[in-house]
């Protein structure tokens, strides 16, 4: 790849990738996918039917460029009644339009955008301290209608409205499938608006569909040139057949020959602009391909280092916003070719490019599952964390009594539950040994996704990366179960988990559940660490009896713990 386009080198790997590039230029894998050949990714009829009903994405641009001029003028009245809009949805229904508003420029006096994707109490609370309720408006998103994340946040603040005078669906907007429990909840309460997306299309593919675009054009982003780009892009892609010469192609069988040889390891690179797109990318990749004991691991948010911290297990993606400040970037990317790591990079010349960046992921993302023999569009593992947490919250309601917090090591006001380590050094020693060549360290922190937590979060993230020279990746729950979640229990034995949960300064009451969101997102921690447990999947839960000063105290008990162990 080369030229105004994507960009490559592959170094020792180059000849894997040729080798993976003619068996797919053999098999007509270009022209395949655009003619949603399911064969392309299975013969099993039974999963060919469930790949049929989850194709929609290849086209949706098209569809939702004739409706534009009804979304723009319908989000401009709108833009006149509010100051934020509040969008309420998990992972698909949510990560899209959250990198639009933070990438792309939005029309002067628009609403701000909010994405509230956490049952975290501390971050119900701040946002709702931040609103004028009379001027905002919620959009509740969900393609299966029954999130549960997403159910309890509308619930709590639709009571916010319930004693006001005026009817309280003015100030709510559904986006969900058609037929959905939230469709005819919508219905029932008189919501301002409802948006039935097309329902052959999943929620990591929803981009460029009213999941993305609504609160989007909400957010005063014009989407015409966004919308614009994505199917230029997706037609030059349909009109060649050749892999060699079709960057989204050429992309997703390169990052499937590079799995299939250990650099599964996909390590995100933005530039200062484009640094909200990895999590939409980590999501989609983790949650298409981490199934059936396979899996490409995102690596996003990780730092840019020299070549000695990293093993041979990586490929690397720069995402280059033309305009945007080098910072270095090119030079430690060259010094990583050099030492003979893939590097790919992905160019955009402006932030409307986003468009045809998005549909560049779902293509690439669609291909290399086929390379990998799975299926990308389904997420078998992610019910069972879901049905833990049920079981949980029903234990607790029926009992009217809170979980008890499993015994363990406890060193300044962090506890290992459940370690039966002497000390918290000792616990965490323990978990580091269990580390082998391969793997990748998850940090899985069930907290307010606040700035001072991400600093003292990706601290860590750099500690265990420069010592142990394994990938880190770290994720904010329940958010991450709606992405990465999958991956860790559906992709291969080689993630080594860290849970870490904290007590709750102040919480907030579900109306009508019997529960509080604290409640809510503490069983989520336990349903997915039992999901964890079930697979003998290695890990840790470390508890904080302040998330606010703990986080440094797990820093400090992790630094002795690496001097303890032999870093192989």
């Amino acid at each position: 790849m080369s030229g105004d386009g994507p960009t490559a080198r592959f170094g020792p790997a180059s000849d894997a990738v040729a080798e993976a590039l003619d068996r797919a230029q053999a098999s007509d894998v270009a022209r395949r996918i655009w003619a949603a050949d399911l064969s392309l990714w299975t013969q099993n009829p039974l999963v060919q039917n469930q790949i049929a009903e989850s194709l929609g994405w290849l086209r949706v641009a098209e569809a939702m460029r004739a409706g534009v001029d009804d979304l723009t003028s319908w989000s401009a009245e709108i833009a006149e009644q509010v100051d934020d809009v509040v969008l309420l949805g998990m992972g698909g229904s949510s990560l899209a339009p959250e990198v639009m508003a933070a990438v792309i420029p939005q029309a002067e006096g628009s609403p701000r955008l909010t994405v509230l994707d956490t049952t975290d109490p501390a971050a119900v609370r701040r946002v709702e301290s931040r609103l004028n309720l009379d001027r905002s408006l919620f959009i509740v998103a969900s393609k299966s209608g029954g999130t549960l994340e997403t159910a309890t946040l509308a619930e709590y603040f639709w009571s916010r409205y319930a004693a006001a005078a005026d009817s309280p669906g003015r100030h709510f907007v559904a986006i969900t499938d058609p037929g959905t429990s939230l469709a005819a909840l919508a219905q029932d309460h008189a919501y301002a608006r409802v948006f039935l997306n097309p329902p052959d299309i999943g929620g990591r593919y929803s981009a460029l569909s009213f999941f993305g675009l609504v609160p989007a054009a909400l957010a005063g982003i014009d989407l015409a040139p966004l919308l614009d780009r994505a199917i230029a892009a997706g037609q030059t892609s349909a009109a060649n057949p050749s892999v060699n010469t079709n960057p989204p192609v050429t992309v997703g069988v390169a990052l499937g020959a590079l799995a299939r040889a250990g650099r599964d390891k996909l390590t995100l690179v933005p530039s200062a602009s484009l640094r909200p797109v990895g999590a939409w990318v980590e999501q989609l990749v983790a949650e298409s391909t981490g199934k059936e004991g396979q899996g490409i691991v995102p690596v996003d948010g990780e730092p840019l280092g020299d070549p000695g911290v990293y093993d041979d297990d990586r490929v690397f993606i720069e995402l280059a916003l033309a305009g945007d400040p080098d910072d270095g970037r090119a030079a430690r990317l060259d010094a990583l070719a050099g030492a003979g790591h893939p590097v790919i990079t992905l160019p955009l010349d402006d932030a409307h490019d986003l468009g045809a960046h998005f549909l560049t992921w779902e293509l690439a993302t669609a291909v290399a599952g086929s390379l990998l023999d799975i299926n990308p569009f389904d997420q078998p593992s992610v019910a069972e964390s879901k049905d833990n947490t049920d079981r949980v919250l029903g234990q607790i309601t029926a009992s009217g009594a809170p979980f008890d917090m499993p015994a363990g090591p406890s060193d300044n006001g962090v506890l290992a539950a459940g370690s039966q380590a002497p000390d918290l050094t000792a616990a965490l020693t323990g978990w580091l040994t269990s580390v082998r060549p391969g793997d990748y360290i998850s940090i899985q922190a069930y907290l307010d996704r606040s700035p001072a937590h991400d600093a003292d979060l990706r601290a860590i993230q750099a500690l265990l990366r420069d010592t142990l020279h394994r990938a880190v990746t770290l994720g904010y729950g329940p958010r991450f179960l709606h992405s990465t979640g999958q991956l860790h229990k559906g992709g291969p034995d080689t993630g080594v988990f860290l849970q870490i949960t904290a007590d709750h300064q102040a919480d907030v009451e579900v109306p009508g559940r019997g529960y509080s969101f604290g409640t809510l997102i503490d069983a989520q921690a336990i349903g997915d660490f039992e999901s964890l447990a079930a697979r003998e999947r290695r890990r840790l839960r470390l508890h904080l009896n302040d998330s606010s000063t703990d986080l440094n105290s797990v820093a400090t008990a992790l630094r002795t713990a690496l001097q303890n162990i032999n870093v192989a």
